[in-house]
């Protein structure tokens, strides 16, 4: 007869939300939704519970038991191997530090949804939220990682996640720019003057550090939310990194007080901006663009 490996976990407990936590909990409610015919309500009185029980446990906000787990699972009509597998993943998901692999996307673009301030730095390549959408598959063809048949998959995912900058309640935004992103060759000519333009008409949101600022080695997110504590985010090639804990938090507000000091303004932005569209026009064949 097959069991659940026991992980040690006793009743369910108040616990301080994380990015992974939310994602889990979220999860949790699509299956009652796809699954049954439960609302919140009727699937509380379906175990035996509290009607706030369901919907703290789908929000994120408390860590559910193994039994809670296995029930609420066994009601959307999901079996042991299930049961198993979604545990694994639970089992760390209010953790302060957790990583993730690069492709899992679903914890990244809830926490940008969900967050109502961004501020963040990029040193080699433009921030996500403002790439056009070749220079995007231009970084994923060059590096070679993804297999070639996803690349159109991650493409389409990033360009989704952009849709947070047209929302009405759309987040407060700042991108600190390393000017060495603006120099990598990445692409065709044509295809980093459209960059150079987004990135133009987001100068508002956006400022440039200049190349001789070579202290900032590593790209770094900071989310703030309304209700949730805020999170540090990284990103690697090999890792998707979130971090709750005071300390990182504390230390990325130290970043950006630093980078508040030393990056261009917001004209001398757009100034150094042109500076590379006009330099890219002068030397290559791509016909200009009227850009006044």
């Amino acid at each position: 007869m097959d069991r659940i490996q026991a992980i040690p976990s006793l009743g369910m407990t108040a616990s301080i939300s994380t990015p992974y936590s939310r994602d889990l909990g979220d999860e949790l409610r699509r299956l009652r939704e796809s699954c049954t015919e439960f609302h919140g309500r009727a699937m509380a009185v379906q175990l035996g519970w509290d009607p706030s029980k369901v919907s703290d446990i789908e929000l994120g906000k408390v860590r559910a038991s193994e039994v809670d787990l296995v029930q609420y699972l066994a009601t959307c009509g999901k079996d042991i191997y299930f049961a198993n597998e979604f545990r694994s993943r639970y089992y760390n998901a209010f953790d302060l530090f957790f990583a993730q692999v690069p492709d899992d996307l679903r914890t990244l673009a809830m926490t940008e949804a969900m967050a109502t301030k961004i501020i963040s730095l990029d040193v080699m390549t433009v921030p996500g939220l403002v790439q056009v959408e070749d220079y995007i598959r231009e970084l994923f063809v060059d590096s070679h990682i993804e297999a070639p048949e996803d690349i159109e998959k991650f493409v389409r995912a990033r360009i989704e996640r952009q849709a947070i900058l047209k929302r009405p309640n759309r987040p407060e935004c700042l991108f600190y720019v390393h000017e060495l992103a603006l120099q990598m060759r990445l692409g065709s000519a044509s295809v980093r003057e459209d960059q150079y333009l987004r990135l133009l008409f987001n100068a508002h949101i956006l400022r440039i550090v200049p190349a001789h600022a070579t202290a900032f080695r590593s790209p770094c997110v900071l989310y703030e939310f309304e209700k949730a504590p805020s999170v540090v985010y990284c990103e690697t090639d090999m890792a998707k990194v979130f971090a709750q804990d005071k300390t990182a938090v504390a230390r990325a507000r130290r970043l950006f007080q630093r980078l508040d000091a030393v990056a261009l303004d917001e004209e001398q932005s757009r100034s150094k901006l042109m500076e590379y569209i006009s330099a890219l026009r002068e030397d290559s064949d791509v016909p200009g663009t009227d850009l006044a």
